[in-house]
């Protein structure tokens, strides 16, 4: 067989008759059918080729999946090379389905397909954020996958404008307005994976910025076991979300996976016999059997106003997306004291920092003391891709960076490069913690006023800190640390 041929199928006849063509050479093409499908259709189809084909049946799901990787392959450089239409606007921003599946859209104007082959591009890539920057003479397109920036076309600025304008369609903004940053979302298939995608513009010197974060549904349904954390971390923070109130924690920078893991706690406890709320900026993803509500600023809907509104709807867990200032620090503490679970979020490098952050707030430390069960701070290191890291030999000085005894038995790793990886040497990300649980000892610090130094001492005696946990995933082969030093600083251990 010749390597597989671009698919001269149209997606929407695959889709709708369960017919792909997998390979194709001048004697034989190979061709997918869905289990069910319709006999008489693939005489068409042999019809269609007039060359013999060979027929393998997949399963629903494995059809879908093979349809998202044939036909999200159509490559960014394809569309660059099309011209702008000469035409009007009007005839470019056409109006488009609340939900639309990228790969049935088979209307033929450039922007439409440089979009829709960018954002394909971007789900194969498994990008987190796509960021089209406008300068003088060029729009840059990059990609953030595993939590690294990566250029991936740089196109001329004229197209710039368009591209806004077609985005601000798709996600209901003012297309009209280009002076003030906008916010809107739009929601997006791609064979059988649904995608909502928040969408930012910016304005700036050279035109306005965009940024669309991509949220795969599906990371919705991760539960606590699926975050790689240790048994340890894993064990402390069931324990707390076992208490019948009081506050949880969790803290780090923007990206750092926060939210999926607030939502993972709430997964576990949403059982139907607990009234679940949350107050979001925004809501991120949909949670089947919670009620979430998004903050507007706008309307005078903020965090605090948000919460005091849901303790008026008899809630046992609740859930504010970010303490940021002192009335939602006093509400979320109030609300812990009047018999309520609180999930939320601090923006600090370190888990002990939190209390630091709250007393700077303004919050009394006995009322810290008394409501505040766990803390968590989590960061997001690159994973080594399996098929090509290469094993060094350590002189004693990797060992030393990451504290590890030099009897300690570890193997440790370089990346290497592969298609898999796309020659990056990293797959996917894994997630290093460091846990603070409120005991008695640590309640009378933080009441007494005790340092950060002093706290972290008797919090992390027997416990790992962030840079102990990046270690051990170094020490097991499974990231570098280059990456451990990206997001956490190597500090004392304790």
């Amino acid at each position: 067989m010749t390597e597989r041929l671009d698919p001269v199928l149209k997606y929407g006849f695959a889709r709708e008759y369960g017919f792909a063509l997998i390979e194709q050479d001048d004697a034989q093409a190979v061709i997918a059918m869905r289990e069910g499908s319709d006999a008489l259709m693939l005489r068409e189809v042999r019809r269609s080729f007039g060359i013999p084909i060979a027929v393998e049946e997949r399963s629903a799901k494995d059809f879908d999946a093979l349809l998202s990787n044939l036909y999200a392959s159509s490559g960014l450089a394809e569309s660059v090379e099309e011209e702008l239409p000469d035409d009007s606007l009007d005839s470019v921003l056409e109006g488009m389905p609340k939900a639309a599946d990228l790969l049935a859209n088979d209307d033929d104007a450039p922007v439409i397909r440089l979009i829709n082959s960018l954002m394909a591009e971007a789900v194969k890539a498994k990008a987190s954020d796509v960021h089209l920057e406008p300068f003088e003479n060029a729009l840059s397109v990059r990609l953030r996958v595993d939590g690294v920036l990566t250029e991936i076309a740089s196109l001329s600025a004229r197209i710039a404008p368009y591209i806004v304008s077609r985005i601000k369609v798709m996600s209901r903004l003012d297309i009209a307005e280009k002076r003030i940053p906008q916010d809107g979302r739009l929601s997006l298939t791609l064979g059988d994976r649904v995608f909502d995608v928040r969408v930012s513009t910016l304005p700036s010197r050279h035109g306005e910025r965009v940024v669309l974060r991509l949220l795969d549904t599906s990371q919705a349904q991760l539960s606590l076991e699926d975050l790689g954390m240790q048994a340890s971390v894993h064990g402390g923070i069931l324990s707390a979300l076992e208490e019948p109130n009081g506050i949880i924690l969790v803290t780090g920078p923007t990206g750092s996976g926060k939210t999926t893991t607030l939502y993972a706690g709430l997964s576990l406890l949403n059982d139907q016999s607990r009234n679940i709320m949350t107050v979001e900026d925004p809501v991120e993803y949909a949670l089947e059997g919670i009620s979430q509500t998004q903050v507007n600023s706008k309307v005078g809907m903020t965090f605090a106003n948000g919460l005091r509104a849901i303790l008026r709807q008899d809630p046992d867990v609740v859930m504010v997306g970010e303490i940021r200032d002192t009335e939602t620090a006093e509400m979320a503490i109030q609300a812990s004291l009047t018999g309520h679970l609180v999930l939320s979020t601090v923006h600090t490098n370190s888990a002990i920092a939190a209390v630091t952050r709250l007393r700077d707030m303004g919050v009394e430390a006995f009322l810290l003391s008394s409501t505040v069960k766990a803390i968590l701070a989590q960061r997001l290191v690159r994973r080594l891709c399996g098929s090509c890291k290469i094993e060094v030999e350590d002189d004693g000085s990797i060992r030393e960076q990451l504290q590890l005894e030099h009897n300690h038995d570890a193997s440790f790793y370089k990346p290497g490069s592969c298609a898999a990886c796309s020659n990056t040497g990293y797959m996917g990300r894994v997630g290093i913690y460091e846990l603070v649980k409120v005991d008695e000892t640590l309640r009378r610090m933080i009441q007494e006023g005790a340092s950060e130094q002093e706290m972290e001492a008797h919090a992390f005696q027997y416990g790992d800190t962030l840079a102990s946990s990046g270690a051990r995933l170094v020490a097991n082969g499974e990231t570098t640390i280059e990456e451990i030093m990206r997001v956490s600083k190597l500090r004392d251990n304790g």
